[in-house]
């Protein structure tokens, strides 16, 4: 069965197409036959004004077109739609959702933080999943909003999402080229204030690994790992230092907008975000080190994310 699965954020909306593949013990796999990424900046302004900007709309709408096209070219059977933080926060989702319906012939959903990060940590644990009595914590770092998720073999223990992203922390807090001490400062202390309900709400404190996916922490890794170009082969799955992260955020916030653009990795539409997303992700890492008594001093990057769990998520059709 051919399927595809469409990630609309806050910054980038990404599709998944992927034949369903089952083993002969039973179990599923994905089988890519496409994987696309278009940064639209759907959340343009939405922290500020609650609505949708035009110009958000017609590059979010030029993109669904493109993957329109694609999906009715490989001939996928079954196709889901999901819009996450910026639609979630947006006065105007409907006209949104008008837009996708005409141009894709499927309903698109607005989902829930909470369905977001348990679809995360599917996508995440799909290829690499837990090890006996191993709690992994899933932190999908995305434009508007994060995702935390505690889990296990058996399942999800716990999952919270807040409203705490890259766009939305560079358009609130970063705002000087490069941001301001103070501005750093003001950033981390709204991060941690955010994080002490992440960590009043789950089992921080059992987590024996950190999996951290979306375009943030892949970008942090490319940065670590001086890459001439962006190699998703590379960054997948590879474990970094806590202070190696700290050390690559605190260069991203240290550069200048015109040094960010130079970097062989980095994706035109990150370029603006990054240090808000580097400065977040070390928050998290610093925290979660803090609350395992330093048993937790690693964290993993994945490229498999929410969009590997939308697609298996079709498997049932």
């Amino acid at each position: 069965m051919r399927v595809a699965g469409i990630d609309c954020g806050t910054n980038s909306i990404r599709l998944l197409i992927a034949d369903v593949i089952e083993d002969e013990d039973g179990d599923v796999r994905l089988l890519d036959i496409a994987r696309e990424m278009r940064i639209v900046r759907l959340g343009q302004g939405v922290d500020a004004t609650g609505n949708l900007a035009p110009e958000a709309l017609e590059r979010t709408f030029a993109a669904v077109d493109e993957y329109a096209a694609l999906i009715g070219a490989h001939g996928a059977q079954h196709v889901r739609f999901v819009a996450t933080s910026a639609t979630r926060d947006a006065g105007n989702r409907a006209e949104f959702m008008v837009g996708v319906r005409d141009r894709l012939g499927v309903e698109p959903e607005v989902i829930e933080g909470s369905e977001e990060a348990e679809l995360s940590f599917a996508g995440a644990v799909s290829v690499r999943p837990p090890a006996d009595g191993e709690d992994i914590l899933v932190v999908d770092l995305g434009g508007g909003s994060t995702e935390f998720v505690v889990g296990n073999a058996q399942g999800v223990r716990g999952a919270i999402s807040i409203n705490m992203g890259c766009v939305r922390y560079s358009e609130r807090f970063l705002t000087d080229d490069p941001p301001t001490a103070e501005q750093v400062a003001a950033a981390e202390a709204e991060a941690n204030h955010q994080l002490d309900t992440v960590f009043a709400a789950l089992p921080i404190q059992d987590v024996d690994r950190v999996v951290g996916v979306a375009g943030t922490i892949t970008t942090v890794t490319a940065h670590v790992l001086d890459l001439h170009s962006y190699q998703p082969e590379a960054i997948d799955g590879s474990e970094l230092p806590v202070g190696v992260i700290e050390a690559a955020a605190s260069e991203f916030l240290s550069f200048s907008r015109r040094r960010r653009e130079q970097l062989p990795y980095m994706h035109p539409g990150r370029v603006d975000v990054i240090a808000a997303g580097s400065l977040i992700y070390r928050t998290i890492l610093l925290r979660v080190a803090e609350a395992t008594g330093n048993r937790v001093r690693t964290a993993v990057a994945s490229e498999h994310d929410i969009l590997d769990g939308i697609a298996l998520g079709l498997a049932g059709h």
